[in-house]
């Protein structure tokens, strides 16, 4: 599996707000699955937002990017951004720009 975590500003106030643009996206539509979406998280902490998503394979990343063009892709980042703000603005280019950078990693044996 493969993870990705986008770190962003989200006022608290919007939490439930944010939930359902995304309930309806996972559930409403299949992009999730055509991304290879097996999981999302999102997690809130003063201020800050985490946007944690696990893919079945590595290839999440470049079928996000296909994705992207996808006009519901396109859709839900319009619904979002009254609510997400980016981490740094004078530093942010693109979405790539708020992925964390995952610098350990662990896993139970099964």
């Amino acid at each position: 599996m493969h993870s990705t975590m986008i770190v962003a500003r989200l006022d608290e106030s919007d939490l439930d707000t944010v939930a359902k643009l995304f309930a309806d996206f996972d559930t409403g539509t299949e992009l999730p699955h055509t991304m290879g979406t097996r999981r999302r998280q999102l997690f809130a902490c003063e201020g800050l937002y985490f946007h944690i998503q696990d893919f079945e394979s590595a290839d999440g990343g470049r079928l996000i990017e296909q994705a992207k063009l996808d006009p519901r892709f396109v859709q839900i980042q319009q619904d979002l951004l009254p609510y997400i703000t980016v981490f740094d603005p004078q530093t942010w280019r693109s979405p790539s720009d708020a992925m964390a950078t995952r610098f350990y990693s662990w896993q139970a044996a099964v």
